[in-house]
């Protein structure tokens, strides 16, 4: 090891203690994003839009000669069910007509957005055509922004049991040996081995077997998997459309161990690239449909492959990892809750990524500036960091301040447009238990913002 790596070492081991302590709508995806129509009167809504649009003239008022007006009014979907809950979404300066669910497995149109404008903006849209019952939408960019929690916190009652059908637990284990991804014998390892890692599967109540089903990623599993499965429970059920979440499958995934640089946990959460994707994509998925009691619950199980519906959630490394997924192959995965994310220099120095990444994490939101520096990716991405978070006083030259971290990267997500929500802790330390407790269920609701629900 040399004595620049045995330095490296030495100062992230110290942050590692810490974490110890812890516990614009997409126009690429299925129903696109409404366009905005051009020319026209003011307000004047335009052709509903179709499955994949996004398009100019499709959904939208354009700007007419008396100003700009009611853009993106009547958002709802054609027959392809692009509308849903977001039927009749008002132009800009009004508010969104609700999408009311129908029979014969529609929704009812929505009702005409607000008159009342806003200073500078367009008036109100007209309302949408009907789309498919609980189908999706695009998602809008409510809940999006910059939030601060605390510094007192109060579990939310969507994780807790409220005596709701529950769904049904799985667990089995996956062995390095059989990997061809991770066998953990890398070179960039202090201490290389096989390894075994548990796999615990959570199917909610309300999945319908044969269903494409959408999932969750969960890092250093089980992690955050209570909490999940409440929510599931919970929220699956909601009379409230606007709270009411797809049935996901929750997938927990244990990390191959150790923390830090040189360590298996390390190589798969903190390297900047697509590798732990793959992994995911490749061999955990495909052991979750093999598993044997798995197929005698649900012999037609199925995940889907609209990147949209997959995601993962993760705390720390687990964070970092839960952005690289979507960052390295948005084709895949789309969706990331990041609670106190390692957005920092802990990529091993050894790792081949280094020539490309040489501060790790930190190149997303400063140095190479990944987020600032390329195009917009189809994302939703929630972050939390909190006050007493590792390194919070630190000094940017070591790249090693998670808060700075976490903020320079909402602020690089804010800049390019994305879709984001940032959540600050106030009295509050790495991978709070009480902030995660105060805030996972509404970071479920938003990270799933848009897509369909039967």
């Amino acid at each position: 090891m040399t004595t620049s790596r045995m330095i490296r070492v030495a100062f992230v081991f110290a942050f590692a203690l810490g974490c110890a302590a812890g516990a614009v709508g997409d126009p690429t995806s299925a129903g696109g994003r409404a366009g905005v129509g051009a020319g026209g009167s003011a307000g004047a809504g335009g052709a509903t839009a179709t499955a994949g649009s996004g398009g100019t003239s499709a959904g939208g008022a354009g700007a007419g000669v008396t100003g700009v007006a009611g853009q993106m009014a009547g958002m709802g979907g054609a027959a392809s069910g692009t509308g849903g809950s977001m039927a009749g979404g008002g132009g800009r300066g009004g508010s969104a007509g609700a999408g009311v669910g129908g029979s014969a497995g529609r929704g009812a149109a929505g009702a005409a957005g607000s008159s009342v404008p806003v200073a500078g903006r367009g008036g109100a849209g007209s309302a949408g055509a009907a789309g498919n019952a609980g189908g999706g939408g695009p998602p809008g960019t409510e809940g999006d922004g910059d939030f601060t929690v605390g510094p007192t916190y109060t579990k939310q009652s969507d994780l807790t049991s409220k005596g709701a059908p529950v769904g049904k637990s799985f667990s089995f284990t996956m062995q390095s040996a059989d990997s061809k991804i991770y066998t953990g014998l890398d070179t960039t390892l202090t201490s290389p081995k096989a390894f075994s890692r548990s796999i615990n599967v959570y199917i909610p109540a309300k999945y319908k077997d044969g269903t494409a089903a959408p999932l969750m990623i969960i890092h250093d599993g089980p992690g955050a998997l209570g909490n999940v499965k409440l929510a599931l429970d919970n929220l699956t059920a909601s009379s409230d459309p606007a709270r009411r979440l797809p049935a996901f499958i929750a997938i927990a995934v244990a990390n191959g161990g150790g923390d830090s640089l040189g360590s298996q946990r390390g190589l798969e959460y903190d390297t900047m690239s697509d590798r732990f994707a793959r992994f995911i994509d490749s061999e955990v998925l495909p052991a979750v449909l093999a598993n044997a009691q798995i197929k005698a619950a649900y012999p037609n199980l199925s995940f889907t492959t609209d990147p949209d519906g997959r995601g993962s959630i993760g705390c720390s490394s687990g964070g970092a990892a839960a952005l690289t997924m979507v960052w390295f192959r948005p084709d895949l995965f789309r969706k990331a809750i990041t609670y106190s994310g390692t957005f920092v220099d802990q990529q091993d120095t050894d790792a081949p990524e280094e020539k490309m990444f040489p501060f790790g994490a930190w190149e997303y939101h400063s140095s190479l500036a990944l987020i600032a520096n390329s195009d917009p990716k189809p994302l939703r991405i929630f972050l939390n960091v909190n006050e007493r978070d590792n390194g919070a006083t630190a000094a940017e030259s070591g790249h090693h301040n998670w808060v700075l971290a976490n903020q320079r990267t909402a602020a690089a997500l804010k800049a390019k447009g994305y879709h984001y929500r940032y959540v600050f802790g106030q009295n509050a330390g790495h991978c709070e238990a009480n902030v995660q407790n105060a805030t996972l269920a509404d970071a479920l609701v938003w990270v799933w913002r848009g897509y369909p629900v039967d």
